[in-house]
């Protein structure tokens, strides 16, 4: 029952550890957007 326990408290901490990871890719997409229209309009 514990190794069950902690398979499954494994994976939920692996998958917020990506989940963390692929919203800091899309917030550095999103800045490195707004970069290129700054310098656009310059």
């Amino acid at each position: 029952m514990r190794h069950i326990l902690a398979l499954i408290v494994g994976s939920l901490l692996l998958t917020a550890l990506a989940a963390c990871n692929t919203v800091q890719g899309v917030g550095r997409d999103i800045e490195s957007v707004g970069r290129a229209g700054k310098d656009a309009m310059h």
